[in-house]
Order: structure tokens, then sequence, then C-alpha cells
């Protein structure tokens, strides 16, 4: 299923903070022999992106320390120094690997700079930073990612501080296809503002293709940043020369084409919607995932949405447009290089521009939001343009799109089950007709269709704030309505393979018994082996009256309770806007009726759980 990701910092491992010197000159050009070109061969192969960056920050310093008058004990930075503190909140994973980058090239630049995870920062310091880069996503209808929900919070309330000797900076990481994007990035920046912190850099707001914006506003930000705390201008240093240094490290940037083992429909024929259960594999890739990751998946769009496209706006798939340094035909921009299925801000201005549309311009005002939103929630680009007609140049029209991004997907499968070369998802289908004609997801349609040995490019997202408790004795409960269920069948192969002692409870929600019971017999057989303890199922046509997971987990609120009040860890994977918000809604119920809390007590109870790592969410 589609997942939101975040994670904890990365980019500090221990003896990082010794990394702090200015990069030197070296003094002439080096060239390695042959052995050691191989032995740096061997230690980069399998490292990602970040942990070549640190190898290269910490390399650097090395040699700045091993120079005449250089030192070889530069001293770490002091807690109160001043210093560049980065903070991240991160749900689907770009925050955390942005923050990371700009903390790696602040050290390359001898930048003093500490990393930090939102909610593993102490909000007595803020009063004590001088300067302050925040990069955090905004999640949804205008929420803060889960890793951040108490850094904001504390900003926005009475409590926060006056902050008249900080200095700061904030990029937003948003979706242009929500109608508040940014919204959690603008909130805080202008919110810092207000308590009389002052900015050295201009809010930053990118979109999916985040380093279109990201790039080249770290550049500025450090500049400023640099010159803000009096260090000079960073000396570059001769590098050495290696040639063709072999790598397996995949990314988002460079994926792996993986091979379809195996694609299966586990819902019935007559099912509303149709589940693929997919096995790939990952042989040679070097990639490694635990129970609770996600796979990004690079897709292509449907061909006969591309056909659409074409034929709508009377274009030629064949002919040649030339757009950012490269040229390809139409069609092959409209298919695998450009967002065809999420409409945007800036697609719909750039539409009624195109066509001088004034009923378009005037719901793109901020007092028409609400229509705004519902024009976002309801249609794709190409019902636009069909309700719109406006005429479009093929150069255009692929400058105006934004670029197709990868989906992640989280991980059905746990490496100690099925081992390290091998990851499934679950997959449901989006195609639905609207406006008297078909439409489709682009990477669901692109996964379902896929046949055995068909390849697809993925890489492996971490996400180690959705992780098994460490100590096995302790229980789970498991919300996963749908393919939210994807990760608990990961989390139930490893609590088997690992010989977890906890107990596990699964609460399960999708429409019919007979026709999307996802996974039906694994369950049984895991109830029947006592691998799984518990199971509730809410099966919302099936009665007479709709339930759902969290009408269930009221029902069943004295015992969930108790299992939390014991110590249990609790996960909820699925929508974020709808069952997310209503799961919490319930479990807040629940404390009131069963813990005698006071509804605002029973918030911070929830808090707090967040805070502690049991409860976690993996929402979208």
């Amino acid at each position: 299923m589609p997942s939101s990701l975040s994670g904890p910092t990365f980019g500090r491992p221990k003896g990082q903070d010794d990394v702090n010197a200015l990069v030197a000159p070296a003094p002439l050009p080096v060239t390695l022999s042959p052995e050691k070109t191989a032995l740096l061969a061997r230690l980069a192969d399998g490292l990602g992106p970040q942990e070549l960056y640190w190898v290269a920050a910490w390399s650097a310093a090395r040699a700045s320390q091993a120079q005449p008058g250089g030192g070889s004990s530069a001293p770490a930075t002091a807690p109160d120094a001043v210093r560049l503190t980065i903070l991240y909140g991160s749900q689907t994973g770009n925050a955390k690997r942005l923050a990371g980058r700009l903390a790696t090239r602040s050290q390359a630049d001898g930048l003093p700079v500490r990393l930090v995870r939102a909610d593993a920062y102490p909000l007595r310091e803020l009063t004590k930073e001088s300067h302050l880069l925040i990069v955090i996503s905004t999640q949804g209808d205008g929420e803060p990612p889960d890793d951040a929900r108490g850094l904001v919070e504390f900003l926005v309330g009475r409590r926060a501080p006056r902050l008249p000797g900080l200095h700061y900076a904030v990029l937003g990481l948003g979706d242009s296809s929500y109608p508040q994007f940014c919204a959690i990035g603008r909130q805080l920046d202008a919110r810092l503002a207000e308590l009389g912190a002052h900015r050295f850099a201009p809010l930053g707001e990118a979109d999916v293709d985040v380093d279109a914006v990201a790039v080249p506003w770290s550049t500025q930000a450090l500049e400023q940043a640099r010159k803000a705390l009096g260090r000079p201008e960073p000396v570059l240093a001769h590098t050495a020369t290696v040639h063709a240094l072999p790598t397996r490290s995949h990314s988002r940037e460079q994926p792996f084409a993986a091979t379809v083992l195996a694609n299966q429909r586990i819902v019935a024929r007559d099912c509303e919607r149709a589940v693929h259960h997919l096995e790939l594999s990952l042989q040679g890739s070097g990639l490694r995932y635990a129970a609770g990751d996600a796979l990004g998946v690079w897709p292509a769009n449907p061909p006969a949405l591309v056909a659409q496209w074409l034929q709508t706006l009377r274009l030629d798939g064949a002919q040649e447009v030339a757009h950012d340094g490269r040229r390809l035909p139409l069609a092959q921009w409209l298919g695998r290089e450009r967002e065809l299925t999420r409409l945007t801000r800036a697609f719909v201005a750039a539409h009624a521009a195109a066509g001088g549309d004034v009923e378009l311009m005037r719901v793109l005002r901020a007092e028409n939001a609400a229509t705004f939103a519902q024009l976002l929630a309801s249609h794709q680009p190409l019902d636009l343009l069909r309700r719109h007609p406006a005429a479009w140049s093929a150069e255009d029209l692929v400058a105006a799109l934004r670029p197709l991004a990868p989906r992640l997907y989280s991980i059905a499968s746990s490496p100690l089950a099925v081992g390290e070369d091998e990851v499934h998802l679950t997959v449901a289908r989006v195609q639905y007709e609207a406006f008297g004609v078909p439409h489709w997801g682009a990477a669901s349609t692109f996964l379902s269709a896929l046949e055995e040995d068909a390849i697809v490019p993925v890489f492996v997202e971490p996400n180690e704030r959705f992780r098994l408790p460490a100590d096995g004795a302790r229980d789970v409960i498991m919300i996963g309505p749908g393919t939210g269920v994807a990760p608990f069948r990961a989390f139930v192969q490893e609590r088997r393979e690992s010989g977890a002692r906890g107990r596990n409870w699964l609460v399960f929600g999708n429409r019919h018994f007979t026709r999307d019971f996802l996974y039906q017999v694994e369950w049984q057989e895991a109830l029947k082996k006592g691998v799984l303890h518990r199971l509730d199922l809410a099966l919302s046509r099936d009665g007479e009256r709709k339930v759902y997971v969290q009408d269930r987990l009221r029902e069943r609120g004295r015992e969930l309770y108790a299992w939390l009040q014991d110590g249990a860890h609790l996960y909820v994977c699925g929508d974020a806007n709808h069952m997310a918000k209503d799961v919490h809604a319930a479990l807040c119920d629940i404390a009131v009726a069963h813990g005698g809390h006071s509804p605002d007590a029973a918030r911070a109870w929830l808090a707090g759980l967040l805070t502690q790592g049991r409860y976690a969410r993996d929402v979208y």
C-alpha cells in the first residue's frame, strides 16, 4: 500500500561530532595505487548515498587535520557553542534525507552543525539556539509529520517563548496535489517570526520533485548561515581521482531493476477493487530491508491514459520535445516522465492562463479555498482539460506538468521469512469511472498488470519509527484496514521467525468476509499455531450497519487499554485523512472511558505513547 514514512536522526554515527574542521587544500593532485583503489572500492561497495556523503566529509576532515598546523585533535563543538542546528520532521523520508544532506554539506564546509529529529529535540534549548534550520513536511490536510507534532504544538501554543536571539530558516516539503501545500512549513516560518526570531533565508516550499527547489534553496541557506556564523569561504580541496569504482548503492536516484516472481489477485473476481499480491526478486541488488520499511517504485503511466491525453489535446505522441537538457518523444514524456493522475495548483494556474479561463482563475483565489480543495479531490488533470478546453503546445505541456514521482508501498514480508533477496507487496488497483470516462491510478495500474519476469525499478525506504519492539516479550496491537494490513503481515512473520514471546493482536477491516478478507488463510493458520493471539474483523458491508475498525476498537476498549497499560505497542497503517483520524479519536475515547482520563489528558496520554515510540503510524 502507498505509505508515509519517517525515521530518526541519521548521518551522525558515533564519533561524527569530531568532523568539524575546514576542508584544506591538498598540496598536490593525488592519484591512488591500484591496491588502494581496490581497497576503496571494497569499502564503498554497498554504501548508500548518505553514507558515502558522510565518508567524504570524514575524509575531508582527516585531510585537514593532517595538514601542517592542522593538528590531529580538533576539538568537538561544545554543546552551547555557536552552531547551526538542523531539525527535521519527516513522514515519507524526504525531509530526513534532505536534512542529512544539509548536515553533511555543512560539515564538509566547516560549519559546526547538529542534526536532530524533531521529537528528539529538547524544547528547552530553543531559547539558547542562535541559528536553526528546520526541514519539515506537511501531510494530508495540513497535518505535521508524527515525529514533529510535539514541536509544532509547542511552537504554536501559548507556552512558546520569545526568541529574539534566534536566526532561522524553514524548508517546507509538500505535495501540491493537496490544498494545504506546505502548510506546516508556512505555519512555523510565520510563527517563529511572531516570536521575534529573524530569518536568515526565505521560506522554501518544495513539491514532490523535491530537488528542484531544495537544491538551490539549500545552497542559498547554507551560504547565509556561513556568513551569519562568521565562517570564511570554504576552500575546495584537490581530490583523489578514482576511476570506475564498482558500486551497488541502489537508491531513489539509482533504483534497482527488480524481477517479478509472482503477481496474484487475492480478492474475489466480483470484488469492487482488485488487490494483488506481488513478489519481487532483489537478488544482486545489495538492498536490505526490515519489517516496517517501504519499497519505492518508479511507475509508468497507463498507455490508455497517455492515449487519452494525446487525443484530447490533439497532439502527436511521436513529436520530439526538448526540455531540461533532454529530448524525447512526447508519448515518452507523458508515459514515464510526467505526472498525469494528480492535479496540482501549479497546473490549474497554468491551464487557466493558457485558456484565459476566468472561472478557473476565480477558483484559485484564497477566498475559494473550499472549492479549490474539492476540485483537487474530484478531478484528475485530464478532467480539467476536458471541462475547460485550452490549446497546449507539446513543449509547454511538458514544462507545465510535474515530474513523475515514485510511490512508496509498505513491505508485506519479513526477510527472516522470505529471505533477504525477496520482497512482497500488497497493491490495490485504482480504477474507476468519473465524468463518463475511465480513470486509473498510475503505480497501482502499472504494478497490477506486471507479468512474471517483468522489471520494476525499486529502492528501499527505511522506516525506523515503524519497527517492532526490540523486546520480543512486548505485546503488539496492529490496526490495518484494507491494504493497510500489508506491514502487519511482515510483523507477524517476523515475530514467528524470531520466536518473540509477546502476544499479537490484529484488527483488520474491509467490506466483505468472502470477497476481500486479505490473506485470510494466513491469518487463520497463524491463529491456529498461536502466532496470532487475537483477530478482530470489521467487515463494513456484511451486516445491517456499517462497522469500521474504529468501531471495533471502542467495543474492545477495555481490553485494548489494559494491553497498552501493560506496555503493548500500538501500530496503525492506512489512510491518513479519514481512518487514522477516526482511530486516533477512538483511542482518545477509550482512554476517557476505561482510563478515567479527561479529554485533554487522554490526548496527552496518546502524545506520550507517540513520543515513547509505542504508538506508531504508517499513514498516507
